[in-house]
Parts: structure tokens; C-alpha cells; sequence
């Protein structure tokens, strides 16, 4: 057995002890842990492991009576785990096991044969947890021979409701249907469920549907969820969504459609009673603190797993707990991927955020098992609109002359007119600012004043009372937005006196206490306070709400009229998402309490919504479209004409008569340069030496036999200092500007798609971290200082060497030294000693 195969067949000798495994009879029990026949465990210098002259023999686990559970496949180190999948499954069929754990010592999948394809896992199941798994027999054909209609949740909601006579009446169907909030399927729901229902018969687990904001996603899931539930194919299910306003209403709207058969709950607001529901809502974010998620939660709670708009929710350092729960997925997103289809697929090393969500995008569809980039099921914006349940938007393109210039990839590109004190023209110059300045170089109050104005005077009104309708502004800044909100009250005084107290507008941001209550009341129509203009119309008294990005994501409220993009936008998924808050249809005769009125209106239904749009983020997005209306702003006065007076020059004249300042070029001209020539030099270098990897036919034949200690050896020797490029590893490592150490090994499994990415080293930790976690599992006071320990000593090679010494009086005067105190002498020993047996340092090292 060569010394990596023993060093891996070690690391899952351990894994398999820290779930309660026994290779060795003990006191407590037998062993319960035996390889293939002829084959023993036998123990040496305190480590035990398998007699065997070479490779590597599979592990079987063994339940109470002695019968075999579980089939372990392990691999030498640098073999993926999946290699031995199919090997595994015939042995396992073979020991009448459905489970199998496969395994090389760094990486672990657990397969359940009957539930579709092998799941990572972080650490290895215990026998309770197998057995657990084992009482649970989830039957397709359950799921597959359910009847599906569009009263599918109405059944649920009000299980009577046909015999009702108010139902059977069809004049007083509807204000039957709107009293008891009835939610029916539409036919593209009914398409949705019925392409999961085919999916699970053709053996598939994992699902996305890519579906239009305001096309009902949370309703379509609390479908899926019945499905699920009611054909037994999941006991418990968890609903992730990456933001606090969406955990409050996905909670209240299963609530609303599904309470009377399955209970739902919010988790951090039932810590210890969430085992009680059948649905159990979190944000991704709860369970990631602290690794809540594996203290909390076994891999098997819950069956199905859905993922709110999945491209955010299990993004990064997310997709761990995503991928710790083993059962069903469903991911929803309401951002279709074709929508970043002019993007190049092939950059190496993308900088353009647009490109990064694009790579994100279709990361989500791998996820899902939708590698061809087909969702599992599929409704468009522009399906919606055209089966009469979505509105398009009805675009204002009003622009200042600063909004007028073009958006570049690296910023906001102003071709500016320096205006001298004597009112000349200085100079004309472009140059190019990052969003971090587009408050302070540009949002002055004259220019401010002007999106305002412009935005009063074209706003839809209500067509109830002809007040301003319900209206969500996006500002660049939590600043911005304060601003914003202070101007829109100050023009509301003049607009409708004695109507507003500064509550016209209001600001929505992290930063205001209460923010999150505040969308609530504002889809409720009771912020601010109600009927402010008439009594019997239950409508806001605020009209405006103005955020940053509290309510772009997943935000339902239906009666908004208009949406003011008040600041560039440069991420597509923000903009189809903004874009989305007003798409829903509604009749605003739902909202007048007096029946007399109410009949007298009839149906006063949305048919259009107006999308305010100051920095043509729209043609920037979508260069084909026909604006269907173009506004003519107001003039910006001049400086010294009355109504702008004081406005300081700053000796810098004023840009385009709207803003001044005084610029720093030297400091933004760096920037800038740095920014351009470093992509341009990246990109070169790595795609060259990417294109010579890739098509050297010795190399190619070495990555069908993963000989991946061949290739780097010909790589050293044949490709590296040579005179024509003199590649060399530490020029790619600075090309890719990376902040740490690459290996050669992680640059070749790129360069062929064994790794989707380069991890940074902030990654990397989290990611050695949890495996630490996942053995040892520090109590939750002294998670925070474990972690801290952990990283410090993995990178702060001052603090290693004090702690290897034992000159723990240094301690006193170095940063980390109280951290090392609070911690148990356990932790203080079983760490270090992890990370000398598990890592290697140079991974770390810059």
C-alpha cells in the first residue's frame, strides 16, 4: 500500500470512528465495520487499518443484528470518490444494501440507491442516521399517480368549497373566491407540477423551475410541497430563501394556502419546536451561522429541499448546507439563463460582474441536473404576458445629461464639459467612475431635485383616488435614499398640502430600524396609516418606499404603479428582478371597504405599470427596444440664476451645469489604468497557456487516465521556461491574482473542468474549517474562537510558531493570543494536530 493510499485509508478510518463506528471489537459492541472477505482490520501504533498487500478494499457497515447496511467504496487520494460508482452500486446490490458511502479520505459522497444519485457529504452517517434513512421508502409511482387539478390547493384551503352555495352561484363566484383567498392553479402551474411528476418517473431528484417573477412561485411551491408530502415522498421539507423579508412571506403564504393539512414555521423563531412542522422556513443565512445547520439538523430532516431564487441562495460558502441535506432539490429562479447568452463562456478569468452571473447562472442549472441548460420546466415573462396574467413594463427613458452617457463594463463613462468661472468651456474629457462614487461625484441636489420632479410630474396615478401610486425607488446608497426620501416630502408639501406629515416617501433600508416590518405594511396598504385620501379605500399612506435592495429579490406586492430606477444598474439579475415588483396584475377595487362604492367602480384592474429609468439602464440591457415614450426633463437652471444659488464651485467648475467637485484625477486615473491593463494581461496570459495545455496530445492522453503526477511532471519539463513564453508557476499564480498559492495540480484540474473555479484563500478556510467542524464539532460558545484559532494558525505564520514552541507568554502581546485563551485545552491541541495530519500549509501562503 503506497504512503497516500495508507494516509487516506487513515482519514476514513477516523471519519467512520467519529460516527460511532467500530473497526475493532470494544467494550461497548462488536465490531461493526468489516472489508472485503479474507480481509482484516487489524490495529498498529494506535491507528487502525486494513491487512491487505496493495489498493484498496471496500468497507462493509453492519447493522445491530449483524445484517449489512452500508457499502463504503474507498479511493486513493486524487481519485474522484465517483469513479467507483458504478463498482459500488454492483457490490452493494450484491450485499442486498441500499446505502453507499463513497470516499478518497478528502471528499464523500452518501448515495441512497432508491433516491437517485450520490450527495455530498461533509461528514459519515451514523448507524441511527442509516436506519433513520431506511424507515424512509419513498415511492415514485406514489408521486407520479397523483391527481393533480387546478383546485389542487383550494382542496386543501377549504376542502367544502364546491358544495358552497356562494361557489355554486356564479354571480357571486368571485367575491366567493376573494373572501376566502382561494388560490387555484393556473395551466402553466399545472404544466409545472406535471414536468416534476415526470422528471421523478424518469429516476430524477433534482429540479429547477425557471419561472417569471409574479408568475407565482411560492404558490407553485406550496403545490410541490403538497405533492411531496401527501404521497410520501418527504416527511419534512425545508424552504431556503437568502433574505429576511422572503423567510416572513413565504412563511405566511404556506401558511395561507396549505396550513390545514401541513404546519409551516419560520426556524430561528422556533428553535426548539421546529421538528413539529412539516415545512420549515429559513433563511440561508440562519443556518450557515455558526454552522447551525449540521449542530442542528441531521443530513436526512428533511426529504425535499427548495431553494428560492437558487442563483443567490446557495452561492458560495451556501452550497454547503444545500448539499449537506440528502433528498429531493428544487431550485426556483426567476432569471433566465439565455438572458446572459451574449457573454463569452470561455474567459478564464472573468472581471465583468455580468459575466460572473452568468458562470453563476449556469452553475445553478448543474446543480439541478439540468447540465444542457434546459430547466425542468420553463414560463417566461413574455409567456406570461401573452397568456393575459403579466404586465410588460411601460418604460420612461428620462435622462439627465450626465444619465445620457453610456454605461461602460468598468464603471459609469461621463464625457464631461469643465465649465470655467466665467462660463466658458474649459475642457472635454471622459472619464470613468466606480459605483462607490456615483453619490459623491454625481447626486448633487440639483440633480436629485430633477429625477424627483421628473418622476411627480409622469407618475401613474391611483385609479381609485388619483393620489401618486404605490411607487418603489432604487437609490445607489442608503444616503442617496435618505436624500431621496427628503426631497420627494418636501415636493409632496407642495403637491397635496396638509395631505402628508414627511410620510409621503419613507426609506427601506438595512440601516432603519423596523425595515423588514416596513414591507410588510407596505404590501398590507397600511404604512404610513390608510385611507389618506378616502376613508373606505384601504391603500398606503405612504406612496413611496425608496431602497436600496431590501425589496428587489422575490418582493410581492401587487398594486405597485411605478418603479424609478434612480441609480445605474449593472447586475442583470438586479435588473429583471427590479423590473419584476410591478409585473403582477391587480384590481384595486378589492381594496374599498364599502360595498356600495365598490359595485359602483366594478373592475378597476392594473394594465400597465411605469418603469422610471434615469440611466438607460434598460437600452443598456436590452439593446432592441422600442421606448414607448421619452420624456423632456426639466432645465436645470444655471449657477447664479436664483432658484440654485450656493451651490459650491469648489474651483472645480461645474460638470454639464450639474455637478461640481473638485476631483482627485491622479487617484482615479490609477485606478482606472491598473484595472484595464491588469484584465487585459490576465486574460492573454492564462487563455495562451490554457490553449497549450489543452491541445498538447501527450497531456490529453494523460487526463483520460487521470494521471494528473504525469502531467505535471511533463508540464515542468516541457512547457515551463521555455524561451518562446518562459511560463512559469509563479507568473500564472500572479497573472490570475489569486491571494494565495496556486498548485500546479489545481491549475491543470481547471484548465479541464475538474474544478469549476480557483477558490480564494477565504474560501479555502471556510472550507478546511467545516471539515474540522464536521469531526469535532465544537459546542456553539466556542465555535467563533475555534474558527478564529483554526485560520490564524493556518495563516499567520507568527502565531504557528509561538503555539508549536510553547512560548505562550508572546501570546499576551500578539492578536490572536485572547482568542487562544477563551479556548478549551482540547481545542488548543486538537487543531493544530488536524491541520499538521490533514493540510498543507503552502496552500495558504501568498
Amino acid at each position: 500500500m503506497s504512503e497516500k493510499e495508507a494516509t487516506a485509508r487513515i482519514k476514513i478510518n477516523k471519519l467512520l470512528e467519529a460516527a460511532g463506528w467500530r473497526l475493532l471489537d470494544e467494550e461497548t459492541g462488536r465490531a461493526n465495520v468489516k472489508l472485503e472477505p479474507n480481509i482484516k482490520i487489524v490495529e498498529r501504533y494506535g491507528e487502525t487499518f486494513a491487512k491487505l498487500k496493495s489498493g484498496f478494499a471496500d468497507y462493509l457497515l453492519y447493522d445491530e443484528q449483524n445484517f449489512p447496511i452500508c457499502v463504503l467504496e474507498a479511493k486513493a487520494p486524487g481519485i474522484h470518490p465517483l469513479v467507483g460508482k458504478e463498482q459500488a452500486r454492483t457490490y452493494a446490490q450484491n450485499q442486498n444494501c441500499r446505502f453507499v458511502i463513497l470516499s478518497n479520505g478528502d471528499l464523500h459522497y452518501f448515495w441512497d440507491l432508491l433516491l437517485g444519485n450520490p450527495r455530498v457529504i461533509t461528514k459519515f452517517p451514523e448507524l441511527g442516521e442509516i436506519r433513520h434513512f431506511d424507515e424512509f421508502r419513498p415511492t415514485a409511482k406514489s408521486l407520479v399517480g397523483e391527481n393533480i387539478d387546478k383546485d389542487y390547493i383550494v382542496r386543501t384551503q377549504k376542502p367544502d368549497y364546491s358544495q358552497d352555495p356562494n361557489w355554486k352561484d356564479e354571480s357571486t363566484r368571485g367575491e366567493f373566491i376573494e373572501r376566502n383567498k382561494l388560490r387555484f392553479l393556473r395551466p402553466y402551474q399545472l404544466r409545472a407540477m406535471n414536468a416534476i411528476q415526470k422528471a421523478v418517473n424518469e429516476g430524477k431528484d433534482r429540479f429547477l423551475f425557471e419561472m417569471a417573477t409574479g408568475t407565482g412561485k411560492t404558490l407553485t411551491s406550496a403545490a410541490v410541497i403538497k405533492l411531496f408530502l401527501r404521497s410520501g415522498n418527504a416527511r419534512r421539507v425545508l424552504f431556503l430563501v437568502d433574505r429576511l423579508e422572503l423567510e416572513d412571506q413565504a412563511n405566511r403564504a404556506f401558511n395561507e394556502y396549505i396550513k390545514n393539512d401541513f404546519r409551516s414555521v419560520i426556524f430561528k423563531e422556533n428553535p426548539d419546536g421546529w421538528n413539529s412542522a412539516e415545512i420549515v422556513v429559513s433563511t440561508i443565512q440562519t443556518l450557515l451561522a455558526g454552522n447551525k445547520y449540521k449542530r442542528i439538523f441531521r443530513p436526512d430532516d428533511f426529504q425535499l429541499v427548495i431553494s428560492d431564487e437558487s442563483h443567490r441562495s446557495i452561492g458560495g460558502n451556501s452550497r454547503t448546507v444545500f448539499e449537506y441535506f440528502i433528498g429531493y432539490k428544487l431550485g426556483l429562479t426567476a432569471t433566465p439563463k439565455d438572458y446572459l447568452k451574449k457573454f463569452d463562456a470561455d474567459d478564464p478569468n472573468p472581471k465583468d460582474p455580468r459575466e460572473m452571473e452568468r458562470r453563476m447562472l449556469l452553475d445553478t442549472y448543474t446543480t439541478f441536473g439540468c447540465e444542457n441548460g434546459e430547466p425542468t420546466f420553463r414560463y417566461s415573462l413574455i409567456d406570461g404576458v401573452n397568456d393575459g396574467f403579466l404586465i410588460n413594463p411601460y418604460v420612461l427613458d428620462a435622462r439627465t445629461e450626465i444619465t445620457t452617457q453610456l454605461l461602460s463594463d468598468k464603471g459609469y463613462s461621463v464625457s464631461a464639459v469643465v465649465v470655467g468661472t466665467d462660463g466658458e468651456a474649459v475642457e472635454q474629457d471622459e472619464e470613468t467612475f466606480f459605483t462607490r462614487d456615483f453619490e459623491r461625484r454625481f447626486f448633487s441636489d440639483v440633480t436629485n431635485r430633477i429625477v424627483c420632479k421628473t418622476f411627480l410630474d409622469n407618475a401613474l396615478r391611483d385609479p381609485i383616488t388619483g393620489e401618486i401610486g404605490k411607487t418603489i425607488a432604487f437609490a445607489v446608497s442608503q444616503n442617496h435614499a435618505a436624500k431621496i426620501v427628503q426631497i420627494l416630502n418636501e415636493f409632496a408639501d407642495k403637491m397635496f398640502p396638509c395631505k402628508y406629515n414627511s410620510d409621503f416617501a419613507m426609506q427601506v433600508t438595512s440601516s432603519i430600524q423596523g425595515a423588514q416590518q416596513m414591507t410588510i405594511n407596505f404590501t398590507n396598504n397600511n404604512l404610513g396609516g390608510t385611507g389618506n385620501f378616502d376613508p373606505v379605500y384601504k391603500t398606503s399612506k405612504t406612496r413611496v418606499c425608496v431602497t436600496v435592495g431590501m425589496m428587489t429579490t422575490g418582493y410581492d406586492c401587487p398594486d405597485i404603479l411605478n418603479l424609478c430606477m434612480m441609480r445605474p444598474i449593472f447586475s442583470p439579475t438586479d435588473f429583471v428582478q427590479i423590473k419584476g415588483r410591478g409585473t403582477r396584475k391587480y384590481n384595486f377595487a378589492f381594496d374599498l371597504i364599502d360595498e356600495y362604492r365598490k359595485k359602483e367602480f366594478g373592475n378597476v384592474e392594473k394594465q400597465i405599470f411605469r418603469l422610471f429609468d434615469f440611466f438607460a439602464n434598460y437600452e443598456y440591457f436590452e439593446e432592441t427596444f422600442d421606448y414607448d415614450e421619452k420624456l423632456k426633463l426639466p432645465k436645470p437652471r444655471s449657477i447664479g440664476d436664483g432658484e440654485n444659488d450656493g451651490v459650491d464651485t469648489g474651483g472645480g467648475g461645474v460638470i454639464d451645469e450639474y455637478e461640481n467637485f473638485n476631483p482627485d484625477p491622479l487617484k482615479s486615473l490609477d485606478e482606472i489604468e491598473i484595472g484595464l491593463e491588469g484584465m487585459k494581461i490576465d486574460r492573454r496570459l492564462f487563455e495562451q497557456f490554457e490553449e497549450k495545455v489543452k491541445t498538447d496530445e501527450e497531456i490529453q492522453k494523460m487526463v483520460e487516465g487521470r494521471d494528473f503526477e504525469g502531467i505535471e511532471s511533463y508540464i515542468l519539463e516541457n512547457l515551463f521556461d521555455k524561451p518562446e513564453e518562459f511560463y512559469n508557476l509563479d507568473k500564472i499564480r500572479r497573472s490570475l491574482k489569486i491571494d494565495r498559492r496556486l498548485s500546479l495540480r489545481e491549475i491543470v484540474e481547471k484548465i479541464f473542468g475538474f474544478i469549476p473555479k480557483f477558490k480564494s484563500k477565504e474560501e479555502l478556510l471556510e472550507e478546511e474549517f467545516d471539515k474540522f467542524d464536521s469531526s469535532f464539532l465544537p459546542d456553539e460558545a466556542s465555535f467563533a474562537d475555534a474558527k478564529d484559532y483554526f485560520k490564524s494558525y493556518l495563516t499567520d505564520s507568527k502565531f504557528r510558531e509561538i503555539i508549536e514552541s510553547g512560548r505562550f507568554a508572546e501570546l499576551a502581546t500578539n492578536p490572536n493570543g485572547a482568542v487562544f485563551a477563551r479556548l478549551s485545552t482540547e481545542l488548543r491541541k486538537a487543531i493544530p494536530e488536524y491541520i499538521k495530519d490533514n493540510i498543507s500549509l503552502n496552500r495558504f501562503m501568498e
